[in-house]
């Protein structure tokens, strides 16, 4: 979406199959994002992270999993959120996310993860141009869900 291009209901989930996607739903601040659930390889604890000096703000700390150096990214500061504290509904989601078409293993802080969750790619929609103060190359959609409006989030331009 960056340069003002828009994405349509189908290319808000990649793999999209008829009648509903996989998502993993969580939270960060107040807002809900959805993000594929074939990109989620475990959600675990918050473990302790290390700092990076020099780094990204929104990526500055890594992490042990499973013996592997991992970046940990905390979205916030792209999406305008201030820092928070962990609270005992912190989780780490260790993701999968292709990075100029390498996969690259990543976590991310979520200030909570709710249950795996099936959402139709009809119900998703470009981001409005005026009335957000997201920066719209951060969101590939936003999905209708109930009464809620649920952030897809770009992964690749937020990371990078």
């Amino acid at each position: 979406m960056s340069g003002g291009a828009m994405i349509g209901p189908q290319a808000a989930f990649q793999g999209s199959r008829p009648g509903g996607q996989q998502v993993v739903m969580f939270r960060i601040g107040s807002e809900s994002f959805a993000l594929e659930a074939g990109m989620v390889r475990e959600i675990i604890d918050p473990i302790p992270a290390t700092r990076v000096a020099g780094a990204r703000p929104h990526i500055d700390r890594i992490v042990n999993v499973r013996g592997n150096v991992v970046p940990l990214a905390d979205i916030r500061e792209r999406f305008g959120m201030p820092a928070a504290a962990d609270s005992p509904d912190t989780r780490f989601l260790v993701l999968e996310v292709p990075l100029a078409g390498d996969p690259v293993v990543v976590a991310l802080v979520a200030d909570k993860v709710f249950a795996v969750t099936e959402v139709d790619p009809a119900n998703c929609e470009a981001v409005p141009p005026v009335g957000t103060t997201w920066r719209p190359e951060y969101i590939r959609s936003i999905v209708k869900s109930g009464d809620e409006f649920i952030i897809v989030p770009e992964l690749e331009q937020i990371l990078n």
